[in-house]
């Protein structure tokens, strides 16, 4: 959700590379290279300083193992790696572009042979070194010599931990009909193909990525989790509504869920998703990560009244609800649109916990939603590679299949509700429009303000 590199994504854009063209296009402020050129800019001392750039979880391998094995999905996802070029450099997959590096101001970064940010490049599961080196054994409290897998961004080992428990249990849904996502303050939405799909605005493709072997496209919304709870807490409402829920021994979600089903009872609504139909919110609080690639966007809510009750913030937490799903059937539409099928999608994270986050989801993208056995998926991905490393199961693939299970399938009402949320998603659309449409009409009255200044 790190944002301070807005212009620097934006001058990388600039340059039109044709790196850019396997992450949908554009580069986001939140992926290394416009990091790194925030730091280099901003920082200069530090970046001179610096012997190594890491993601997290090729840290923790180094750590792990005392060497420095970087990821083919953190540096393929993150850092521009060209997974899928043939490689030049021994002990590698892929390799890195230099003169992408040289042309957005990073021209030491290909420096020995890229150091810096990963000299080897390995695929997601294999094997590192001889295993936990002793001080990390004793410190994490295992065996030396205890197999390290190369490792994987979280969400990322989130969908191993979704995408391997269709395939037996449901015949009629292939790997490439899911698409997993992952929820949590962001989300990300992911798929895999056989062959590379270009989607404009969503991540990717990216080459073995996440599964060796298959393309990833990484869909992904800036703020969910945290967008919801920016609406419950921000209320005045929301102290009221926490001491109630410490009472009942409840979380706010579940109390909010019950008023808003009371409410339609009360009103004799078909559906509680009806209850705003006067009421709609755009999710862009923190910009547009996909399909629109717009980190500057902005949210806005239509429908306020003067109301300062639970009711109130009831209703306001189910439009939250109701546009971050919105934006989930924007991704996947777009996607599809683009070359994939999705039919299904495999869903873990915090948001999978609340019944009514699950149903409108159902709802409004009209696909069933599968729940893996595991919950914690993300921690089932990771054992997947562990097992993968240790030779427990010869392939990544292989061991998803074996060790990722069904829990159980969330459907869509279907025709009940679909022209209404057709309709509200129409709503979703416009107000986009309208946010572009203001933004000219001020853009225009600001070049005659300056213009005005110049002249005087």
């Amino acid at each position: 959700m790190d944002h301070r590199a807005k212009r620097e994504a934006e001058q990388i854009n600039r340059t039109g590379h044709e790196v850019l063209d396997y992450v949908g296009g554009k580069i986001s402020p939140e992926m290394q290279a416009p990091k790194l050129l925030w730091l280099k800019q901003h920082m200069p001392g530090t970046w001179g300083k610096a012997r190594k750039f890491f993601d997290l979880a090729d840290f923790l391998v180094y750590r792990s193992t005392g060497m420095d094995v970087r990821s083919v999905c953190t540096t393929t996802c993150k850092w521009t790696y060209m997974a899928h070029e043939k490689s030049e450099a021994e002990g590698s997959i892929g390799q890195w572009d230099d003169s992408f590096f040289k042309t957005i101001g990073l021209e030491d970064i290909p420096d020995n042979n890229y150091q810096k940010i990963g000299r080897s490049i390995r695929p997601v599961g294999e094997s590192v070194g001889s295993g936990l080196t002793d001080e990390a054994a004793r410190q994490l409290g295992l065996a030396p010599g205890t197999a390290v897998g190369v490792g994987i961004i979280d969400a990322h080992a989130g969908g191993l931990g979704l995408l391997g428990m269709s395939l037996e249990e449901n015949e009629d849904i292939k790997l490439e009909n899911n698409i997993a996502l992952i929820g949590g303050t962001s989300s990300c939405h992911m798929a895999v193909s056989d062959d590379p799909i270009f989607v404009d605005g969503v991540w990717g493709p990216y080459y073995s990525a996440m599964i060796p072997g298959m393309w990833l496209t990484e869909g992904g919304q800036s703020a969910t989790g945290a967008l919801i709870d920016h609406i419950i807490f921000s209320s005045d409402q929301s102290e009221k509504l926490r001491d109630k829920a410490q009472e009942k021994g409840a979380s706010v979600y579940e109390l909010l869920n019950q008023r808003l089903y009371k409410l339609a009872k009360r009103r004799n609504l078909q559906d509680v998703s009806m209850l705003t139909n006067r009421l709609h919110l755009l999710p862009y609080f923190h910009g547009n990560r996909s399909p629109r690639a717009n980190p500057s966007l902005r949210g806005g809510i239509s429908g306020l009244t003067l109301s300062d009750t639970l009711d109130g913030l009831a209703l306001q937490y189910l439009a939250g609800i109701q546009g971050v799903a919105y934006g989930t059937r924007h991704i996947i539409e777009t996607m599809n649109q683009s070359g994939y099928s999705i039919t299904n999608i495999v869903a873990t994270g915090g948001g999978t916990k609340n019944d009514l986050f699950l149903k409108e989801h159902a709802d409004i993208c009209g696909c069933p939603i599968t729940l893996p056995e595991e919950p914690e998926a993300v921690l089932l991905g990771s054992a997947v590679l562990g097992a993968v490393a240790a030779g427990t199961y010869p392939s990544v693939l292989e061991a998803m299949q074996q060790m990722n299970s069904v829990g159980r399938v969330i459907t869509p009402n279907g025709s009940k509700v679909k022209a209404y949320h057709d309709a509200k998603y129409k709503v979703f659309h416009k107000m986009y429009e309208d946010q572009l449409s203001y933004a000219e009409i001020m853009n225009k009255a600001k070049e005659q303000v300056m213009t005005s200044q110049e002249r005087n």
